[in-house]
């Protein structure tokens, strides 16, 4: 038996990963007998930087990538988005995993539909007003640059066989059940649903029976894995150091906070630099597991 582990926003920059970091935590899926990895997205936020880590995660273990939207604003040619040239990177791209099973690689985009607002234009002044996608330079609307991801993944998936079974890593959110309606005061949240996935994507891996497992990340909450009709979706992003369970702890546990909000806690952490640094380093391996999906085959 083999096992494929699938990691989505590794943010090793945001998240100060050094290379001892990461070292231990290669090491620890070499413990686990992982086969191979695959990187989801958001690995960092500068191409160079991405491109590190999955050397130094390949140099153990066989590795392959695709982007997310963070690393999409450090590329300036626009076919440096899907068909960037780099044997590991796996975007539109197949992988015999087994005699039966194929993994597919899909950065993945957004089209708005997950969003309750209805007027493009403002939704596109949203983004232009602080997201981080507002630095990405790319050909064609968000809704255009959708269409065309779903419209090559469908003749991705159409020329595998009905009767092998697909493992498919993609970044943005793939479905609406994993897209969450906020209320009260948290309901602005709402608008920014825009921005983490597409619809139209879920509904073209639908078409698809022997999708067996779909694995993204992006939303930077942690769903689990959920059954959807034939396919079984697996969420649990790494995110950021700042929204991690070690952090709930540690801020709980010191008493730091009375209610755990993590956009709040940068600066309560910088306040305890020192003491969280040390308290990282003894449960970071508990947040990489609790962030990996890993598959058989």
């Amino acid at each position: 038996m083999h096992k494929l582990a699938i990691v989505t926003d590794l943010h090793a920059d945001i998240n100060r990963l050094t290379p001892a970091d990461l070292t231990r935590l290669r090491d620890y899926l070499e413990e686990q007998q992982i086969s191979r990895l695959h990187l989801a997205g958001d690995t960092a936020n500068k191409v160079d930087r991405a491109l590190e880590v999955v050397s130094l995660f390949n140099e153990v273990i066989p590795t392959t990538f695709h982007w997310g939207n963070h690393e999409m604003a450090d590329i300036t040619q626009e076919q440096d988005f899907e068909d960037f040239s780099n044997q590991q990177f796996l975007n539109f791209k197949t992988m015999a995993l087994s005699e039966q099973k194929i993994f597919v690689g899909v950065n993945g985009w957004y089209d708005y539909q997950f969003s309750d607002m209805k007027d493009t234009n403002e939704i596109v002044r949203l983004k232009n007003l602080f997201w981080y996608d507002r630095m990405i330079q790319r050909q064609g609307t968000d809704p255009e640059i959708s269409q065309r991801v779903c419209e090559r993944l469908y003749q991705v998936l159409a020329t595998i066989p009905k009767e092998k079974q697909i493992v498919l890593a993609t970044h943005f959110v793939p479905q609406a059940e994993f897209i969450v309606q906020h209320t009260g005061k948290y309901a602005r949240w709402n608008h920014l649903n825009a921005f983490l996935g597409s619809k139209a994507f879920g509904e073209t891996l639908d078409n698809f029976e022997n999708v067996e497992h779909v694995i993204f990340g992006h939303t930077h909450r942690r769903f689990g894995t959920h059954q959807l009709r034939e396919t079984t979706y697996h969420c649990r992003p790494f995110g950021y150091y700042f929204e991690w369970q070690l952090t709930k702890e540690f801020v709980l546990n010191n008493q730091l906070a009375e209610v755990f909000n993590p956009t709040k806690m940068r600066g309560v952490l910088r306040k305890h630099q020192a003491a969280f640094d040390t308290y990282k380093q003894t449960h970071l391996l508990e947040e990489f597991q609790r962030s990996l999906t890993i598959i058989d085959y």
